[in-house]
């Protein structure tokens, strides 16, 4: 009994010491910077946009880049079917074997390339992707396009772009500057593949 007497004092320190530890920073909470209604504004602005650009439908090919700029190019071609009543190709451009970070990371699935109706030659190919970042994803797009042939021009459409680029590529249509540090994440859900449409950041100090 005495043992255990001597050790109550010892045990209730013990929590004590621990409930009076100063606690550590919260963990940061993921902010949504897009809503679904922010998202698909933003999809209409930039199908719009890329019609004024090329004074038209014709001529135009969009090229997802897997795995969110797939559906995001295909809304684009959905909202431009719905203003000019035309149907504008899509396709999809893998750029796993042109990334310039294989030995890196050397592992990486390699997801489908999809020559879109009518091929590029000669086309006007806007290519889509959800995030522009360092620009090094742009670059490999760029030269995978060069081996399914030969566009008139090319262009860049992103939902978000969120700058600290290390290549000098910019893009066309913007559905949304957002300022980070290159500590945050940006995430971007979509419907077809997370149930919802949003943009979240996370990390860093705000």
């Amino acid at each position: 009994m005495a043992a255990d007497a001597a050790s109550t004092p010892t045990q209730s320190g013990a929590q004590s010491t621990a409930s009076s530890a100063p606690a550590g920073p919260p963990a940061a909470q993921a902010r949504v910077v897009m809503s679904p209604s922010e998202v698909s504004r933003a999809l209409r602005r930039m199908a719009h946009e890329i019609l004024e650009r090329n004074k038209g439908h014709e001529g135009l090919v969009l090229m997802g880049i897997p795995s969110r700029g797939v559906p995001l190019a295909h809304r684009l071609a959905a909202i431009i079917e719905e203003v000019e009543g035309a149907v504008v190709p899509v396709g999809a451009l893998d750029v796993t074997m042109h990334r310039d970070d294989l030995r890196r990371q050397p592992t990486r699935p390699v997801l489908p390339t999809t020559m879109p109706p009518g091929g590029v030659d000669d086309r006007v190919v806007v290519l889509v992707d959800d995030v522009l970042y360092s620009g090094r994803t742009i670059r490999a797009a760029l030269e995978a396009l060069t081996e399914l042939g030969r566009p008139r021009a090319v262009r860049l459409a992103v939902l978000v772009d969120r700058g600290h680029r290390e290549l000098p590529i910019r893009a066309d249509h913007v559905g949304k500057n957002l300022p980070t540090s290159s500590a945050e994440r940006v995430k971007v859900a979509l419907a077809e593949s997370d149930g919802t449409d949003e943009v979240r950041i996370s990390g860093g100090d705000r």
